[in-house]
């Protein structure tokens, strides 16, 4: 269930960005995107009392998710805003959203994940569907 909603809010906001994507530029969109989020996640996080919790993490946790919140929230949501911005929602959002292909390389790279024979399918199925939307 929680997998079917995340499907429906993930697969129905590209319309609403590229939308409000006609009027603005994709790093204001970015900005104003963020904002947003951070103000929800602010007061959900005192209204529940977990505030203190935000500021008790240790600061090897905060550099990883500075770091990811940097590559995802910022850079990538960046590049893929100009890209929704010039193309089609039904080109680009598939082909951005064949970065599994990425974090299985580096899985197998960096975590030393085993490359199994489902796995290989996988990254061709993900490779022959790029060339497919493209």
């Amino acid at each position: 269930m929680l997998l079917a909603i995340t499907a429906l809010c993930w697969g129905s906001t590209p319309i609403l960005e590229k939308v409000g994507l006609k009027e603005v530029d994709p790093f204001v969109g970015v900005t104003v995107r963020s904002m947003a989020i951070t103000a929800v996640l602010l007061a959900v996080a005192a209204l529940s009392g977990r505030l203190r919790d935000i500021f008790s993490v240790d600061l090897r946790t905060v550099v990883i998710f500075s770091s990811s919140g940097i590559l995802a929230g910022l850079l990538g949501m960046w590049t893929y805003f100009w890209a929704l911005k010039m193309g089609a929602t039904s080109r680009v959002v598939p082909i951005a959203a064949s970065y599994p292909l990425v974090t299985a390389l580096l899985g197998m790279l960096l975590l030393g994940e085993q490359v199994t024979l489902l796995r290989f399918l996988g990254i061709v199925l993900i490779v022959v569907g790029i060339w497919l939307v493209k």
